[in-house]
């Protein structure tokens, strides 16, 4: 009996252009399931099957295993998480066509090199074998980019304060023509896309992240055309710049990932002028303490995040470890909070978190969303706890 919506496991897959194997495999292995089971076991798959259908079959294209990809993918297609997904798919696209083009070009030059030299050059063979390794790190980049997306998403989106957050850390700079800039773990670069009409015509800002594909994003973001903007990777305690370089260093949200957060200090203030500026953000203990609350009131055992980073670096603590290097701190809170009345930009944040949650929702994925729903319906608020430090050398 054909049911309105729906396609049978045979209708869907030569609809895809896939075999009736690979859809029973999907099922099988818990990648793609059926919307609806009948009681006589024939499965049955809706336009939204097809949409995640999409994701799984890029992602292998790509090169991922199934069980990278069941890990990078959700069980929901709403136009939400659909939106963000193709988003996200676009920038890995753009990854590996970066990657492909940089071993083809090794290898043209190693083909050079073998035919001018008629000897094999190693060191270029040593590059192209670096080049093939990069592969392995697409999928954590992916990943990472997408939950910090997701997070970035849910503060840009759902925020009452409507200066928005970037806005008001540029405010906070007092940026003058001129002035040579550092921003330390820059991520997509949105401090600057966010506010690029005020940025001065002469002034060098230095974009630096350890993840070498969330500079790639900036870059792209930014564009290589704007000599304004230069990029490179490393960590910020070892900062590869002379002593008195910079009239701006920007750390936004960097300081609790530290491990060392006193050489990072004394690294900072050395690359500073005198006079220079620190602006470093951090968080507060309240910090969207109702979006804990909630999950574990859903299941006691989830913790969205390992550590509290407010705790090796916040609101509270923060002038205790910067007094000692900077000879002036003064502290400014961003006033705002978020509500939301609808589940998706909620669960995706939750998803995107560092913690243990992936481990006991995806298994119960439709029953964590009807308790979203419900605790969303009326409203939800969720307190920010988020400001500055302003430090001067």
């Amino acid at each position: 009996m054909k049911l309105p919506g729906f396609y049978s496991s045979g209708q869907f897959a030569r609809m895809a252009n896939v075999s009736l194997r690979t859809i029973r495999y999907y099922d099988k292995e818990n990648i793609l399931k059926p919307s609806y089971v009948n009681d006589t076991g024939a499965r049955f798959y809706t336009d939204e099957d097809f949409a995640r259908l999409q994701q799984i079959l890029l992602l292998k294209y790509l090169g991922f295993s199934l069980k990278d990809i069941r890990e990078m993918t959700v069980k929901d297609m709403d136009y939400h998480f659909m939106l963000n997904s193709l988003k996200m798919q676009k920038t890995l696209v753009e990854d590996r066509m970066e990657q492909m083009q940089l071993v083809k070009d090794a290898i043209e030059n190693t083909v050079s090199a073998i035919e001018e030299k008629q000897e094999i050059d190693w060191s270029q063979m040593l590059e192209l074998i670096h080049l093939t390794g990069m592969e392995k790190s697409l999928k954590s980049q992916y990943q990472n980019a997408s939950n910090i997306s997701a997070r970035i998403r849910l503060h840009e989106e759902y925020s009452q304060n409507p200066q928005g957050w970037f806005p008001w850390i540029y405010e906070q700079c007092q940026i003058e023509d001129g002035w040579n800039i550092l921003e330390l773990g820059c991520g997509n670069g949105a401090l600057w896309t966010e506010n690029f009409s005020l940025i001065p015509n002469h002034v060098k800002i230095h974009l630096s992240d350890v993840s070498e594909g969330m500079l790639r994003d900036a870059r792209r973001n930014l564009g290589l055309e704007d000599r304004r903007f230069s990029f490179s990777s490393f960590d910020c305690a070892k900062i590869p710049f002379s002593d008195d370089t910079f009239h701006l260093v920007i750390a936004n949200h960097v300081l609790f990932y530290c491990n060392d957060l006193d050489t990072v200090c004394l690294e900072i203030r050395r690359v500073l002028k005198p006079g220079g500026t620190l602006i470093c953000s951090t968080y507060g203990a309240d910090h969207m303490k109702e979006i804990s609350s909630l999950v574990q009131h859903f299941d006691s055992r989830i913790v969205l995040s390992a550590e509290n980073l407010y705790e090796r670096f916040g609101l509270e603590n923060g002038p205790s470890f910067l007094l000692p290097y900077f000879r002036e701190v003064s502290c400014l809170r961003y006033e705002d909070s978020i509500y939301l009345d609808k589940p998706e930009p909620l669960i995706e944040y939750i998803l995107s978190c560092h913690g243990n949650q992936n481990q006991f929702l995806l298994d119960r994925y439709s029953d964590f969303c009807s308790f979203v729903e419900k605790k969303t319906k009326h409203g939800f608020s969720i307190t920010k706890d988020a400001g500055i430090f302003r430090c001067k050398c």
